[in-house]
């Protein structure tokens, strides 16, 4: 009578998959990690920042300097606090953006940092959104086009418009879309979020206000209101999202042609699936792990680039404002703007982080 062998994954050289305990310890141990990772990450944006707004002295005396007399100056820093010791300036800052108090604006009706980032940030939300959906509408099918016509025209037609987009400045791509689009075919607008009678309606007449003029739009019901403001972010939207576009259509390009020479698609061909299949099932959702890993530097390179295009279509965000600060000299209110960008481009990193563990195991070892 013969003893039965030993059964497939019961030796003791035998590789095991990990548990699901296991897999669950391993990902909670990962999101732990990187969670705390984020601490002494905005701790040192935070302080850079801090010391690099007082460079050129302090606030007050690098917004009045020339234009008051010196002993005005020595009256509105000894107010502010900025003829203390720069050490305890620093600390006083920290505890204040601990407990959320980024400071007060110098030139905008001494408003707080907070109530300007309620007023301004989510129409920088608004646009990054509708840039992700160009970049995404764009950069993802153009990218799987490019990889199935390998070296063929469609291929190096696609790879040089993305090279064109991703290299051009954004403020150029905004000005030729305005050229374009709004004076010579006269489709669409040149600036704004919406039309002033859209804009007082969203602002003053819709509750909940959400700040999101799409959002609004749609809570007030009216088609009108919403043709306007879509019509209004087209040209916003298209000039800061084809430039993420182009980074979109090489990842996955070359991701996807390293998939599709993987030993399993080769095995799929083999049992005769069709070709549009192997690459929809079978190699298009691994060729998208990279694009999910780098989103978190191309939301901060859209947080970079809404500054150029705010300012290009009039567009009244964080980015437009930010820009006026910086030509005020209002140092405070750019120190504010500047940390909570750099706070939220943290928080994105992490969230990124997370939905990589999830879709791609190997990242949690």
């Amino acid at each position: 009578m013969s003893l039965p062998g030993p059964t497939a994954g019961s030796g003791p050289t035998a590789v095991r998959s990990p548990r699901p305990a296991s897999r669950r310890a391993a990902l909670l141990k990962y999101l732990a990690l990187r969670l705390v990772l984020v601490i002494p990450t905005v701790w040192i944006l935070v302080t850079v920042v801090f010391f690099l707004m007082r460079l050129t002295g302090d606030p007050v005396t690098a917004m009045l300097g020339g234009k008051a007399s010196p002993e005005e100056l020595e009256r509105r820093r000894h107010e502010a606090g900025y003829d203390r010791p720069l050490i305890v300036q620093y600390g006083d800052y920290l505890w204040g953006v601990l407990h959320g108090d980024f400071g007060r604006s110098m030139t905008n009706g001494n408003r707080t940092i907070g109530d300007i980032l309620a007023s301004y940030g989510p129409a920088t939300v608004e646009l990054v959104l509708w840039a992700l959906i160009v970049a995404f509408a764009v950069g993802l099918p153009l990218g799987r086009l490019a990889a199935r016509r390998y070296n063929k025209l469609a291929d190096v037609s696609i790879r040089t418009f993305a090279i064109l987009f991703y290299a051009a400045p954004v403020f150029f791509v905004a000005l030729v879309l305005k050229l374009v689009f709004a004076q010579w075919l006269h489709w669409l607008p040149i600036s704004g979020r919406a039309s002033v009678r859209t804009s007082l309606i969203l602002e003053s007449q819709v509750e909940p206000n959400t700040g999101l003029y799409l959002v609004n739009a749609i809570i007030a019901g009216d088609l009108a209101l919403v043709g306007d403001v879509v019509k209004h972010a087209v040209l916003p939207g298209l000039a800061l999202g084809l430039l993420t576009a182009g980074v979109f259509i090489r990842l996955v390009r070359i991701n996807l042609l390293q998939t599709l020479r993987s030993d399993y698609v080769t095995a799929a061909r083999a049992r005769g699936v069709a070709e549009g299949v192997v690459v929809r099932q079978h190699a298009f959702r691994n060729a998208l792990i990279p694009v999910v890993t780098v989103m978190g530097m191309q939301i901060a390179l859209m947080l970079g680039g809404a500054i150029l295009t705010e300012t290009s279509f009039e567009w009244q965000g964080l980015g437009y404002w930010l820009a006026k600060y910086l030509s005020a000299r209002d140092f405070v209110a750019v120190q504010g703007i500047v940390t909570v960008i750099a706070v939220v481009v943290a928080l994105a990193s992490f969230v990124i982080d997370a939905i990589n563990a999830l879709i791609d195991p190997r990242v949690r070892y």
